[in-house]
């Protein structure tokens, strides 16, 4: 197979505390995104999206990548990288600053998003992103795109997300251990918003829950950009334990039954259907109620869910979502899920699967792959679009804003 060319290729690597993902995107001349490689292996050594063992973590993501490399033919030196955990925090900010020249530039809107971003945040932590949401010129709020507006005075609303630093730096150190380079790290639900929500839906008001092995991510979208974060530690491992723990089974044991007979709603669950269960140790395996396993699966749901809600409602965001509620990651694919979720939510909930790429058959129409295929949309995004928040740590964005200092001040 031919070799492609580094530049015409992105890589997203989502490293979960299940599998490690690596995918390989093939971006065309007219800006299409096609799936050319994909590799995965069982996470080793993440706990709800920390690592926990380096070097396990290595194995892992090293595997996962030379998969992906022999299918798509290619040699992978760099990669986004998702990033999720409980230690990641959110918040609103806003900054102010005055127009140079009567015309706003883009070196003005750098100004105010550095003005917005400089706020007080604990010496554990760092910045992810800045995002911002709308800007206000002269007063004039709701405006997305100010450079060349007239104005003295500008204004701009950004949605901040920090996380640990040393997690941060810990995945960093994991990703260069197997020889590669970060591109950035992106927050895992932001990455999976690209792939799975649609325009209206972020105008409208949606909330995005990506429900993993180790945590369940919610990113809140209101007016075409993302109002809120945050990191919730239940996922579909306690799901798994639960199973382990009711019916006295290995957790591998319950997981397979989990997959396979998995049922989050009782009523959709014959009264009459049993499946077998191993047992532990040498004892024999055991037949038992599948309408049982479905109780033991509603209860977590329903707590997760109601944590959902609970978080919702403390951000006051609970109704302003209008478009109401997506579901995606492998724990959203359960029978029954959606529906539990919509009597919780008391509101549409749907499952969302990844969109706007082409290529491999088993990408397209799986949420397991959301945040993966979100990395790569987000990659050719920030590739077409360099801004101040994807050059930051460069020499060159560095340069330029001394630059610009000297400029303003001289």
């Amino acid at each position: 197979m031919a070799k492609k060319s580094a530049k015409e290729l992105i890589v997203g690597l989502d490293i979960g505390t299940s599998k490690v993902v690596a995918m390989v995107g093939d971006l065309a001349a007219d800006g299409r995104l096609e799936v050319i490689g994909l590799g995965q292996h069982a996470s080793r050594g993440m706990s709800r999206g920390v690592v926990v063992n380096i070097e396990e973590t290595i194995k892992s993501i090293r595997r996962a990548v030379e998969e992906a490399e022999l299918m798509a033919g290619c040699r992978i030196q760099s990669v986004f990288a998702g990033i999720s955990g409980s230690h990641i925090k959110s918040s609103n900010s806003q900054g102010v600053v005055g127009v140079r020249s009567k015309e706003v530039t883009g070196a003005d809107v750098d100004r105010v998003i550095e003005a917005a971003r400089a706020i007080a945040i604990p010496a554990d932590q760092t910045v992810l992103h800045v995002v911002p949401q709308e800007f206000a010129v002269d007063g004039q709020e709701g405006i997305l795109e100010p450079v060349g507006m007239a104005g003295v005075r500008l204004e701009a609303r950004v949605h901040m997300v920090t996380c640990s630093a040393s997690a941060a730096q810990n995945i960093r150190r994991c990703i260069e251990g197997c020889g590669l380079h970060v591109d950035k790290l992106i927050l895992e639900p932001l990455a999976s918003s690209y792939a799975v929500l649609q325009p209206d839906e972020r105008d409208l008001g949606i909330c995005l829950v990506d429900m993993g092995g180790g945590t369940s991510d919610i990113a809140v979208f209101k007016g075409g950009s993302i109002r809120h974060t945050s990191v919730l530690p239940i996922a579909g491992a306690q799901v798994t334990n639960d199973i382990a723990m009711a019916f006295r089974t290995p957790p591998q044991s319950a997981e397979e039954i989990k997959l396979k007979y998995g049922c989050a709603l009782p009523q959709l669950v014959r009264t009459d259907e049993h499946i077998e269960v191993p047992s532990v140790g040498d004892r024999p395996p055991r037949r038992l109620s599948r309408l049982t396993l479905a109780e033991v699966i509603k209860a977590r749901y329903e707590e997760l869910f109601r944590f959902i809600r609970k978080e919702l409602h403390r951000s006051d965001f609970y109704d302003t979502v209008a478009g109401g509620v997506v579901l995606t990651g492998g724990s959203a694919k359960m029978e029954g899920v959606i529906e539990l979720a919509e009597e919780v939510f008391e509101m549409p909930v749907r499952l969302g699967v990844p969109q706007n790429v082409s290529g491999l058959t088993e990408v397209a129409r799986n949420p397991i792959y959301s945040t993966a295929v979100g990395l790569l949309l987000y990659g050719r995004q920030h590739q077409a679009h360099p801004n101040a928040e994807a050059e930051q740590g460069s020499v060159r964005y560095w340069v330029d804003r001394i630059g610009s200092w000297f400029k303003g001040n001289f």
